[in-house]
């Protein structure tokens, strides 16, 4: 099966794409390397033919990217705890990000912007309503864990290069000046080898403890909140 063929302008006339013309491209190139510019020239048009559809980069983004999240699907075992969901959370969304890069920027900007978007908030809140949660206290919670695994993943994403090669050098220089240093080097050398998904379930399985402990399912929203500090 082969791809459809890019339009071309005919007979003088700007050829016309539709919506669904602009999200077939903008999932071909991905959110990473997605410009009005790029869509427009694999569809053998101007960016004007592309603005009849969406409202510049930002709304190419959010076609694409509320397309990339509809086979996003968090699977819910109705067994787990709530610090055991909120982990499981977490993981699962962490493997997407990376299995679509971008899109972990995407979330960070603006979300959500559409009904994937939307979609994903309620099954969330809809999974800790089953553990006794409100839903405000449930959107504190699940927003909460999603903000901090999708930045954590966004940043190993940025991360990425430099553990393959030329890239390779500038870590080996981090390390290098770490050694350096008589304070740093002994503790850095003292640490033990990990990954960075051992690293991210480390750091979330810490936050998600002390969130459960200061959130439990019958505590109000504003006690909690005043609690962790907001005034």
């Amino acid at each position: 099966m082969t791809a459809n063929p890019p339009r071309r302008k005919t007979g003088g006339r700007q050829a016309q794409v539709t919506l669904a013309d602009i999200e077939r491209e903008g999932l071909r190139l991905g959110l990473s390397d997605l410009t009005v510019n790029g869509v427009a020239t694999a569809l053998g048009v101007t960016p004007t033919a592309l603005y009849r559809h969406i409202d510049g980069k930002h709304g190419l983004e959010a076609v694409v990217g509320e397309a990339v999240l509809r086979d996003l699907q968090i699977v819910d075992d109705p067994d787990e705890d709530v610090a055991a969901h909120l982990l499981s959370f977490a993981r699962q969304l962490r493997v997407f990000l990376l299995e679509h890069p971008g899109l972990a920027a995407y979330m960070q900007g603006l979300f959500p912007r559409g009904a994937s978007g939307v979609r994903l908030q309620r099954e969330a809140v809809e999974a800790l309503g089953r553990r006794g949660y409100s839903p405000a206290g449930a959107v504190m919670m699940s927003g909460t864990v999603a903000s901090l695994a999708i930045n954590l993943t966004a940043a190993e994403e940025r991360h990425r290069p430099y553990h393959e090669g030329p890239n390779q050098r500038e870590l080996a220089k981090v390390h290098a000046l770490l050694a350096s240093d008589e304070l740093l080097g002994p503790a850095v050398l003292e640490l033990p080898p990990i990954t960075s998904e051992a690293y991210f379930r480390m750091v979330m399985t810490g936050c998600i403890r002390g969130l459960v402990t200061a959130a439990p399912p019958n505590r109000p929203v504003p006690d909690v909140l005043t609690d962790l500090g907001l005034e």
